[in-house]
């Protein structure tokens, strides 16, 4: 377990199963993690507490099958979800998006022995981080090439390299460290995030989600067992050798939603932020066409755009998690049928378009309601614009929105890359 000297065991105690989606439980949790995150803000410490409080309540495992112990959700009631924990605090959310990728990366894994062990792990609250992103060299962004090496040694593998954007590792249990093998191909390896060669460095200076541990990784000399090194999975699957590479996409799609589902989230309490704003606002302007500002009817329309726009981005993102979920419905009756997989990153990619330019503007707006006041530092209301702009810029919408013109004029596929 990852934690710091300020972490405190949460005292609420939570069932043994996974909260249910759609019950008071789970909103209880999300209310509780957002406690505990504005504690820790204001206190000036790391997300850990908050973080506990998801390992323990095992959130983590909402999208395992019941059978299998989990909490049994759909794709489109995880990112209703997701949605709700966002509300409540966007680094919490993002910093659980590798943990989620991983999670169905081994719901779809083909080797029954490892999709069991590491599935019998995210269970019982074990939490699991990334290291994929590298800085440097002349491979283009998405080529999956990369300088870190998992070589043989004895009976077992030594792991050396160095990540970036690490997002959530340093909350994690455990680590999901993509390398290059002896052969020079793709290798995924498991790690403890607290194994000797493991160094974590919370350096992430971007302007938005601060606290997510966005910083570097570095391994040196680290003993990777046999079992820890992913015999099958689909992040390991070279494009290029696949038919229908419609695995590819699913992993795209999701891990991509995810991003814009958080940006919606954040557009939800800018909506809640901007009825506060007009509500307690105690004077307006001597050319106002109102005395009181909750009764000024320009107001009254920026908030109402403003909720119109929260609503708009959330029925995109259900409706991309609609495909997906048919999509991955497919899996049942054989391999994945590559026209649905399509239209799941197709939907993904149009909601990201949209939405992205909405709650930029939506951030900015915002300010429109709250007069010169709204513009302290101790209001903090900024944090909004730069949490969607720093999220926004893990995957540029113009590059989508060509993709999607693209492949409606011309009939060109989107690329299967893992950024749709």
């Amino acid at each position: 377990m990852n934690n710091d000297s300020a972490t405190a065991a949460p005292t609420q105690i939570f069932g043994s199963q996974p909260p249910r989606f759609g019950t008071p439980e789970l909103r209880q949790l999300i209310d509780a993690i957002g406690k505990s995150a504005a504690e820790c803000r204001q206190d000036g410490r790391s997300l850990h507490p908050a973080i506990e409080l998801v390992r323990q309540s095992k959130l983590g495992a909402l999208r395992v099958p019941l059978a299998d112990g989990g909490g049994g959700c759909s794709v489109r009631e995880f990112f209703a979800m997701l949605m709700e924990l966002t509300a409540v605090d966007p680094d919490i959310a993002h910093i659980l998006r590798a943990h989620y990728w991983f999670v169905e990366e081994r719901l779809r894994s083909t080797n029954k022995t490892e999709r069991a062990r590491w599935l019998a792990k995210i269970v019982q609250g074990a939490l699991f981080g990334n290291a994929v992103s590298e800085l440097g060299g002349g491979a283009a962004v998405g080529s999956w090439i990369f300088e870190t090496k998992l070589t043989p040694h004895g009976d077992h593998f030594v792991l050396n390299g160095t990540k970036y954007y690490v997002t959530g590792s340093l909350y994690s249990d455990w680590i999901n460290v993509i390398a290059s093998n002896a052969e020079g191909k793709l290798s995924a390896a498991i790690i403890p995030a607290d194994r000797a060669g493991v160094t974590l460095e919370d350096d992430w200076d971007g302007i938005g989600q601060r606290l997510t541990g966005s910083g570097t990784a570095i391994f040196r000399n680290v003993v990777v067992h046999p079992d820890e090194v992913l015999v099958a999975g689909v992040e390991s699957t070279e494009v290029a050798s696949v038919e229908n590479p419609a695995d590819p996409l699913l992993v795209g799609q999701f891990v991509q939603l995810i991003l814009t589902a958080i940006i919606a989230g954040v557009l939800r309490t800018v909506v809640t932020d901007a009825v506060q704003l007009v509500r307690k606002r105690g004077r307006t302007y001597s050319h106002a066409v109102s005395e009181t500002a909750s009764a000024d009817p320009l107001l009254q329309q920026i908030v109402g755009e403003l909720a119109s726009s929260a609503f708009a981005a959330e029925a995109l993102i259900l409706a991309a998690a609609d495909a997906q979920d048919l999509a991955l419905a497919s899996i049942d009756k054989g391999p994945p049928d590559f026209e649905l997989a399509h239209r799941g990153s197709l939907l993904t990619a149009q909601a990201k378009v949209i939405v992205d330019d909405i709650a930029t503007r939506a951030a900015t707006h915002l300010f429109d309601v709250g007069g010169s006041s709204a513009i302290k530092q101790s209001a903090n209301l900024d944090r909004h614009w730069r949490n969607i702009r720093t999220l926004a810029s893990h995957n540029p919408a113009v590059y989508k929105a060509r993709a999607i013109g693209n492949f409606l004029i011309n009939g060109e596929r989107l690329p299967a890359n893992g950024f749709f």
